[in-house]
């Protein structure tokens, strides 16, 4: 590989998508002494104080205005999405129940637990880690979906 193609390839990109997602939670736990873990952010909004409320609303819609912001700078890739409805629908209630038997998502433990050396979050981690590698070869190779 020359230099060439790491430039114009997705290293570029995940690199830097992944340091900032890494100074984002470091500067949130620094800040407001708070795990930046979406799912437990938005499970927040049901019984959160006023005050609290505000700060993860804020959040939320920071992170739903990012690919707006972005794509004033930079094209946006073409996303194709082969999953019908009820499949994301189905995935989207079992990731939310994977969240909720794992005490936290992929952000919680991938990121900020695994950071802090949590045993639990490596082992959570782990864990959707290889159901997802699972899911994969099960519906791509084996069930043709």
């Amino acid at each position: 590989m020359n230099l060439s193609d790491f430039t114009h390839s997705t290293y570029i990109a995940g690199l830097s998508g992944g340091l900032l997602i890494g100074i984002a939670a470091a500067m949130f736990v620094l800040l407001n002494g708070r795990i930046a873990g979406i799912s437990g952010i938005l499970g927040g909004l049901v019984q959160a104080d006023k005050g609290d409320k505000t700060w993860r609303v804020l959040f939320l819609l920071g992170m739903a205005a990012s690919p707006f912001a972005y794509r004033i700078a930079f094209n946006l890739p073409a996303v194709t999405i082969e999953a019908g409805t009820a499949q994301l629908i189905i995935a989207g209630l079992l990731v939310g129940l994977g969240t909720s038997y794992a005490s936290g998502c992929t952000s919680g433990h991938g990121v900020c637990g695994i950071s802090r050396g949590s045993i639990r979050s490596i082992a959570a981690t782990l864990t959707f880690m290889t159901a997802g590698f699972i899911t994969v070869y099960l519906t791509r190779h084996l069930l043709g979906l």
